[in-house]
């Protein structure tokens, strides 16, 4: 191994200008992997999944769960290399979430789950779809429409024009509607009147479903020319839908508008979506495939959206942004590029402190920006994405070390020459066997050092799961520095020492140097003489870090700042969609007022499609902060949050979970409720497990450090269950049948 190193090292120093030219190329390459590879502000730490949703209307969440749930989880529990098929039904909806092994593709997951979805047999109604592959951290977008047009019309521009429009940008996996109302026709039969034509709803429904058709002809031939023959019956206003015939009764024709009165409606309503003063808009949620870059695709999102309100939109229709994930990515390329720069001069003046020579510290400096540039080139090559973890990682004095040693090595062997030499002798003399020399007695020693660092991370890629995801990027990208770091060291630093230190080498007296080497040997005497002393401190010193230590607290790993705060508030299960509105809009209005505030949007109940299974009791506010700098009070986030707690208890009947927006949609991802720390408790009642919840919650609640504590509530839902009478409902219907006749 000795001999491999002298060999690069004096390849390096015979040729300086291939270094040099293999170093640029090294700069540059980096430099366009930095542009090009994607950098998350939090790593995905979220195993594959597929997962499917299921909608049928009107449905409660029993039959929900005997007839679509239960079937659903018993063909995804036959996937091979799943890990945990977990499911939650509620009223009208059905999300069955199936969890595979690392290391297993999306493609694998999506075409497993499509392929057992075929063989189940679901009620006449429902509609089951999968949801597309994206990651915990994939929400990238959202925005409102904003227009003095009708709720319902925005709503139908979102669905059938916007979304549409949106899913075809590359690296968008799917566009969720929340809020807005659903236009329908709506007929409205009068009994009386059926009654007195001899009809029933069925027939009405019969005929209306009949006449909403279109049918398809043959080709006809006239002249030269053919045409194709189509029979156009769809219905398109409630004109068309007033005029359908149900029946003649001798000879009057009995149309829908004498029976029934037609109107413009919506479906009822499962969310609603307000944003400062606004109280009922549209949003769309725009989230990303797993593994492309953010940045890239926000930009080809926001030039869509451009093209949507200059050209396709109504004039009096404009898609606002609202919530932007580039300022967060931004606001971590910007704090890895200041800790970067921050690292280099810092190194710099410590260096120059030390070796007191400009052309020295140059050489070292530039050892931290070529390292960090070829570990982002072996991640963009791997295909790993960086985050502010992995980056941040890069510990610049274990970069330094093989540099520090040569360069000093080298220096000092130039600057006992030049002192035993002279100068004007020494700068005409050829230096390369010197240098060779100088650095053969040091660099088998940087090698190994080098690699016993490299080796100390392997244990980090045997993590698995979450911790494997969150860990094993930062694992890759210090590795990668570090060799980088060695090879500079054996190559571009002897290059550049070889230019840089060929003349005017001389002996310079460092006071810093000097201070401290006085002081030390004065400080090892005294201590020399205090043994007892010494020890004696040492041993207290010690005994009060182990103590701090067993009472320090400790985390998985430390909050990143998302520049905002996520709240949300759970209200009885039995409240209507209504008074829960009125609830949310309350509440975001106090949660406004606040100073530090730059907006607040709130949700109340779910999305249209179904991603976010929760009921009309859920109210979820974003509230995005201000830059901490435009700050007018002197106070920190955790006392602000504090100051939000208080004057939020004062809404009675509520319980407030606190988190963040990327750490509530990880949190969600991993354990399948929204928060930190979960407690599952199973068994065969519901009703004696939600007891025992309360129990362990009351508990939980008395622990120190802890916050917010939650029961999630299965029960409490009212139900209207009208069951028929059998031997009733026959002799009326049998009644019906003699009077009909």
């Amino acid at each position: 191994m000795q001999k491999l190193t002298q060999n690069i090292v004096a390849f390096s120093l015979r040729n300086t200008m291939i270094i040099f030219f293999m170093t640029a190329v090294l700069a540059v390459v980096g430099i366009v992997s930095y542009i090009n590879t994607p950098i998350e502000a939090f790593p995905d730490v979220t195993n594959t999944r597929a997962r499917i949703i299921t909608q049928w209307p009107g449905r409660s969440a029993e039959e929900i769960e005997k007839f679509i749930t239960l079937p659903v989880m018993k063909e995804m529990n036959t996937i091979p290399k799943k890990s945990e098929v977990r499911s939650i039904s509620l009223f009208g909806l059905s999300v069955v979430t199936v969890l595979f092994e690392d290391k297993v593709e999306d493609f694998y997951a999506q075409q497993y789950a499509s392929t057992r979805l075929r063989n189940i047999d679901l009620p006449k109604g429902a509609e089951a779809e999968i949801e597309p592959p994206y990651g915990a951290t994939g929400e990238i977008f959202r925005y409102v429409l904003k227009s003095d047009k009708p709720i319902k019309e925005l709503t139908a521009l979102q669905e059938w024009v916007i979304e549409r429009e949106l899913v075809a940008v590359p690296g968008v996996a799917n566009v969720a509607s929340f809020g807005g109302e659903e236009k329908i026709y709506e007929v409205r039969v009068n009994p009386a009147l059926l009654a007195q034509y001899k009809l029933t709803p069925l027939d009405v429904y019969e005929a209306v479903e009949k006449s909403n058709i279109n049918v398809g002809g043959d080709v006809i031939q006239k002249g030269d020319q053919a045409y194709v023959v189509r029979g156009v019956g769809l219905l398109e206003s409630t004109h068309d839908i007033e005029n359908i015939l149900i029946s003649v009764k001798g000879s009057t024709p009995v149309h829908v508008k004498q029976v029934a009165e037609v109107t413009i409606t919506a479906k009822p309503r499962l969310g609603q979506v307000g944003l400062g003063e606004d109280k009922d808009l549209v949003e769309g949620i725009v989230v990303m495939l797993r593994g492309e870059n953010p940045s890239e695709v926000i930009v080809k999102l926001k030039k869509t959206i451009d093209e949507l309100n200059n050209r396709i939109l109504p004039d009096d229709v404009k898609i606002v942004p609202v919530i932007d994930r580039t300022e967060l990515v931004n606001s971590t390329v910007d704090t890895v590029t200041h800790n970067l720069a921050e690292g280099i001069v810092l190194v710099s003046v410590i260096v120059f402190i030390f070796l007191f020579n400009w052309r020295t510290t140059v050489t070292v400096a530039l050892v931290i920006p070529l390292s960090f540039l070829f570990a982002i080139t072996m991640l963009r090559i791997q295909g790993l994405p960086a985050n502010l973890i992995s980056l941040g990682a890069i510990d610049f004095g274990l970069l330094l070390e093989g540099t520090m040693v040569i360069v000093e090595k080298i220096y000092v062997d130039l600057e006992k020459s030049s002192l035993r030499l002279g100068v004007e002798r020494f700068n005409k003399m050829s230096k390369l066997g010197l240098m060779k020399r100088s650095v053969k007695h040091v660099a088998s020693h940087i090698f190994f050092a080098q690699i016993i660092l490299i080796v100390a991370l392997l244990p980090i890629f045997s993590f698995q799961k979450v911790e494997g995801k969150m860990f094993t990027p930062l694992a890759f990208t210090l590795g990668y520095a570090l060799v980088g770091s060695l090879i500079l060291s054996l190559t571009f630093v002897p290059a550049m020492c070889k230019v840089l230190l060929k003349r005017d080498i001389k002996e310079t007296s460092n006071p810093v140097v000097n201070f401290f080497r006085n002081n030390i040997f004065k400080l090892y005497l005294w201590s020399d003489r205090n043994k007892k002393l010494v020890l004696t401190g040492f041993v207290a010193l010690f005994l009060l870090c182990v103590g701090k230590f067993m009472t320090y607290g400790t985390e998985f790993i430390p909050k990143l700042n998302e520049g905002a705060i996520y709240v949300r508030a759970t209200l009885p299960n039995s409240i209507n969609l209504e008074q829960s509105v009125k609830t949310g809009n309350a509440l975001r209005d106090t949660l406004r007022s606040f100073q530090e505030v730059k907006f607040v949007m709130s949700q109340t109940g779910r999305p249209n499609d179904g991603t976010d299974p929760t009921g009309f009791f859920n109210n979820e506010f974003h509230i995005q902060l201000k830059a901490e700098n435009q700050w007018e009070r002197p106070i920190k986030k955790d006392e602000l949050l504090r100051e939000m707690k208080e004057v939020l208890a004062s809404f009675p009947g509520i319980t407030f979970g606190f988190s963040q927006p990327i750490q509530d949609n990880v949190e969600e991802y991993v354990a399948g409720v929204k928060s930190s720390l979960v407690v599952k408790i199973f068994g065969n009642d519901l009703v004696d497990m939600e007891s025992k919840a309360d129990q362990v919650a009351e508990n939980l609640q008395k622990v120190r450090g802890v916050s917010d504590v939650l029961v999630y509530r299965n029960i409490g839902i009212p139900e209207l269950a009208i069951r028929l009478d059998e031997h009733g409902w026959r002799a009326m219907v049998f009644r019906w049948l003699t009077l009909r006749r």
